[in-house]
């Protein structure tokens, strides 16, 4: 991934967030990283769907947390500087 920046990520102004997006925190970025609003959007979206389409209770909020749980180990790999 790139180290591409953006004004920040703008979400939901005109409409409620989803659980998705509560749960990663879309709106949060404040150092404007292209690549943190595309990993918490997608990792959004998976919560989201799941949300929508999973049968069982039980295996819907375990791979909802796995998605959330994901999306904060990635935001980590693309923003935390290396050691020298």
């Amino acid at each position: 991934m790139s180290e591409r920046k953006t004004e920040g990520s703008v979400c939901c102004e005109s409409r409620p967030e989803t659980e998705g997006e509560y749960r990663v925190g879309v709106s949060f970025n404040p150092g404007g990283n292209a690549d943190v609003d595309l990993i918490k959007r997608m990792a959004a979206n998976l919560i989201d769907a799941v949300g929508a389409a999973g049968k069982d209770h039980r295996c819907t909020a375990i791979a909802q947390t796995a998605f959330e749980e994901g999306a904060m180990w990635a935001v980590k790999s693309v923003t935390k500087p290396k050691r020298h």
